[in-house]
């Protein structure tokens, strides 16, 4: 769904243009209660997610970078809009997007590994990579042009066929071998229906980590389809093959590139948390899927005997999340296990347990948050 955008500001001081990244190659800060530090990646805690509202709030947002983040002056940045799809290849400068008729969206970007870490801990099935929990995802009110108006613009013919994003980040060099810089190419169809080339970010021009200058966000899909620091867009008339289409993010290894994302959902408390007994808790979280909207959220607290609905609240788009909150009186102190499943608009409810794939992507199972009840 798109919203009209109201701030057109132009231009963007970045007070961390001087300043070294504090933490594997990331700009921000990042504060132990609010994230857990994955070398060049930062996952978002839960609980940090607590009394936010709907977006999180960009100093918050969770961060996937395959190198570090570069930092790119707006005054001389250029974005190279070509291929043999367009008829009027162009070039455009930071003043030129920001000119053009401007849109928002709120749309979620997820690594594609967002809960690998429980095919090892909750199905002793390990997988390499990043041992994301859940906490690698963000929503997020994006503004800025859609992509279809910048390809028309550059005179897209019926032949195009792919449209690939390139970003301006270091090559990245993977067991010895260089892929090159981080690019992975869109059917037409997809790039024309909902993708937008990002500027903003909650009301923001884009910090440095997540994308400044120029981003895309391809809502629904995996994360790495929206590619950040945009140099150069390419669109061309037959395929295009990268590594992070043909290399990486396909399940299993010889089948399709993966595009959408499944239903999860999370809950807005520690890791173990430890709770009051005797007193009515109420327990708050989001689900969300790349299916379309969520309409049912389940919770069980007795490790999946029984499952009761959850209360759903506030907005609820299709790229998006749901909030949610369901009451609970624990019967005494102990550990427990807190159970959430989502339903989708298509019918997809998530299951007790994940296909296994190589690679940990997709992990859609329910997860298993361990909470303790205390006497107070």
């Amino acid at each position: 769904m798109w919203f009209d955008r109201r701030d057109d500001r132009m231009a963007y001081e970045n007070p961390m243009d001087d300043a070294p990244p504090v933490s594997g190659g990331i700009v921000k800060p990042l504060p132990p209660e609010w994230f857990v530090a994955h070398d060049s990646n930062a996952e978002t805690r839960w609980e940090a997610l607590a009394g936010t509202g709907y977006h999180v709030p960009n100093d918050r947002f969770f961060v996937r970078n395959h190198t570090t983040t570069p930092l790119i002056d707006a005054a001389s940045w250029r974005l190279r809009v070509h291929g043999r799809g367009l008829r009027a290849p162009r070039t455009f400068d930071y003043a030129e997007l920001r000119a053009m008729p401007q849109v928002t969206i709120d749309a979620a970007v997820e690594c594609a590994g967002n809960g690998r870490a429980f095919y090892a801990a909750q199905q002793g099935t390990p997988t390499p990579g990043t041992p994301w929990r859940l906490g690698g995802i963000g929503v997020a009110r994006w503004g800025g042009v859609p992509l279809a108006a910048v390809l028309r613009s550059a005179g897209l013919t019926s032949g195009a066929v792919d449209v690939l994003g390139v970003g301006l980040d270091a090559d990245y060099i993977c067991g010895g071998v260089n892929h090159g810089r981080v690019r992975r190419p869109l059917p037409i169809a997809k790039a024309l229906s909902d993708v937008l080339l990002a500027l903003d970010m909650n009301g923001e021009p884009l910090p440095p980590d997540h994308g400044f200058p120029a981003r895309l966000i391809v809502p629904s899909w995996i994360g790495v389809a929206s590619i950040k620091w945009l140099g150069e867009i390419e669109v061309s008339d037959e395929p295009i093959l990268t590594p992070w289409n043909t290399v990486f993010y396909r399940m299993p290894r010889w089948g399709p590139p993966l595009t959408t994302q499944v239903p999860k959902s999370a809950f807005e408390l520690p890791w173990d948390a430890v709770l009051p007994a005797g007193r009515e808790l109420e327990l708050r979280g989001r689900s969300w899927s790349g299916n379309g909207r969520v309409v049912r959220v389940e919770i069980s607290v007795d490790g999946g005997a029984s499952w009761e609905r959850a209360t759903l609240h506030g907005p609820r788009p299709a790229a998006g999340w749901a909030r949610w909150r369901f009451t609970w009186r624990p019967p005494g102190p102990g550990g427990y296990a807190l159970l959430a499943r989502a339903t989708d608009e298509s019918g997809t409810t998530q299951p007790l347990r994940a296909p296994f794939n190589a690679d940990g992507y997709l992990f859609g199972a329910v997860v298993a948050h361990p909470v303790r009840v205390i006497s107070t």
